[in-house]
């Protein structure tokens, strides 16, 4: 089985972040030796004035692979008994896991890419969680996170959304494209100004070293300035 995991909702201003969590939950998950895990990647949805949240509305998610199927309820039991203990008693967690292979992705897609540009309902949401057999559940306030955690598996789903949680560890420096793909963990280079992956390029990297998920892929996305590349800023990467 391949199963995605995805939780929304579940800090205030001063507690641990959601995607903190996220990662603690894969890490259990990993320790228990029962299934290949991902990276987390965070999932931007809609900002709006009926849509409560603590600071940026984004949702976590990640791949489970390789799973035995006699272990699916084993992972739910680790991924809710860690998101109890460790949510704000202020938030709204919500926690998502579907198998991929017995669910219609377009929909799921769809509804994830609603939840970027449009207000959302949790009776819609586990409309389409029981039409697709999803597990979808609330834990505590108003229980608004499974709106997100539903948008979270689709927008991964996608392979053209969202940001890897965590910055690569990379001095300043120039470097070649084919050490950065050989030494670190990304799969390509992208050029936001022409919109085309480099081949054998020169990239320039300061600050915070970001990838995203672009095309099924982890993906630096680099700009380009006066024949130079460089990573992108914090403003550029908010479109993922």
């Amino acid at each position: 089985m391949k199963l995605y995991l995805s939780i929304d909702d579940t800090d205030d201003i001063e507690s641990k972040g959601t995607g903190e969590i996220a990662e603690e939950i894969a890490e259990i998950i990993d320790e228990n030796k029962i299934g290949k895990i991902s990276a987390v990647t965070r999932h931007q949805l809609y900002i709006h004035d009926d849509i409560p949240y603590t600071s940026h509305n984004s949702s976590m998610c990640f791949e489970i692979d390789e799973v035995n199927e006699k272990d699916y309820d084993l992972i739910i039991s680790l991924a809710e008994n860690h998101l109890k203990k460790e949510s704000s008693k202020l938030s709204d967690p919500g926690l998502c896991i579907c198998d991929i292979n017995k669910i219609d992705s377009k929909l799921l897609i769809e509804y994830g890419f609603k939840a970027k540009s449009e207000v959302l309902t949790k009776e819609y949401a586990y409309a389409l969680a029981e039409n697709q057999n999803i597990f979808l559940k609330e834990y505590g306030g108003t229980g608004d996170g499974i709106i997100g955690a539903l948008a979270g598996i689709g927008l991964r789903l996608s392979g053209n959304d969202g940001r890897f949680k965590g910055k690569h560890k990379i001095k300043n420096g120039k470097y070649e494209l084919e050490y950065l793909i050989n030494n670190f963990k990304m799969d390509k280079i992208y050029d936001i100004t022409t919109e085309k992956y480099l081949k054998n390029n020169s990239i320039n990297l300061e600050g915070k070293i970001k990838t995203v998920l672009l095309d099924g892929k982890r993906v630096l996305p680099v700009f380009n300035e006066n024949g130079n590349y460089y990573n992108c800023t914090k403003q550029q990467l908010r479109k993922y």
